[in-house]
């Protein structure tokens, strides 16, 4: 059943099943020489802090093999202030790995690169596969 009003059609039609349904959320890393780790989830579930825990700690072994000497140096995450990233877990993790995360104010165009360099590239890619 469906509300409406007395002169709304009494066939309903069938809604079609949008493209975010089909969607796949994906986590990456990448530094200056490139990417450091693609992380992808199971489709339909969110990312949480405890999944975000086991992507760190897969960063810091992407990390070890293939950016030898970094660890030595300071790492810098930048990433949004989402409640998995702001999680008193994961604020654990990156003082046990002795990281520090880039502190900016939410939607910052200035500091989005993934809008204009990650996602350029792979809107490029899908077009091209369709």
């Amino acid at each position: 059943m469906a509300w409406g009003h007395t002169g709304s059609p009494t066939r309903l039609r069938k809604a079609r099943q949008t493209l975010s349904a089909r969607k796949l959320m994906v986590t990456v890393f990448w530094d200056a020489q490139g990417i450091l780790l693609i992380e992808f989830m199971t489709r339909g579930t969110a990312i949480n802090s405890e999944d975000y825990c086991r992507t760190l700690k897969k960063l810091k072994r992407a990390i070890q093999n293939k950016r030898r000497g970094l660890l030595s140096s300071a790492v810098v995450l930048l990433h949004d202030n989402a409640r998995p990233h702001t999680a008193v877990r994961i604020g654990e993790v990156l003082r046990k790995f002795k990281w520090d995360a880039f502190q900016h104010p939410p939607y910052s165009p200035d500091l989005s690169p993934s809008d204009f360099h990650l996602f350029t590239a792979m809107k490029a890619w899908e077009t091209a596969f369709r």
